[in-house]
């Protein structure tokens, strides 16, 4: 694939998000067939370089949207890994729970509590994460 310049940029957006440790996970462990490659192509140039690069909108505040709509439309996959991006742009894990609670008088406590079960994950697995630096 030639590389765009939205490409190029969203591959450093995406970096800058998810840090190098899980880029690299994700290389070999979702993105490392040609299927997944080129999804993981396409999120890099038209998610990251495109949408993410957009003026408006800081890559924080962008975090925190991730996180409040893959709560509301129950894609916990997706929500561990914007629960870690909101952490590595400053959210603090009070922040995100008080987002999280909030959110149950609007989408209901049955999707709040899972994900506030796999932000405490998320937490836990941050937490471990850092101890080893």
């Amino acid at each position: 694939m030639a590389e765009s310049e939205n490409y190029t940029k969203g591959r450093e957006i995406r970096r800058q998000l998810m840090g190098d440790a899980m880029v690299q996970d994700m290389a070999t462990t979702t993105y490392n067939n040609p299927t997944m490659e080129k999804f993981g192509q396409y999120t890099s140039e038209a998610i990251f370089g495109m949408l993410w690069s957009r003026p408006g909108l800081d890559l924080k505040t962008r975090t925190l949207i991730c996180v409040i709509s893959d709560t509301s439309t129950a894609r916990w996959p997706e929500l561990e890994i914007h629960l870690r991006m909101a952490l590595r742009q400053g959210w603090t894990e009070d922040e995100l729970g008080e987002v999280l609670l909030h959110l149950a008088g609007y989408i209901g406590v049955p999707s709040v509590r899972e994900a506030m079960i796999i932000a405490d994950k998320v937490f836990t697995e941050t937490a471990a994460e850092g101890a080893g630096d």
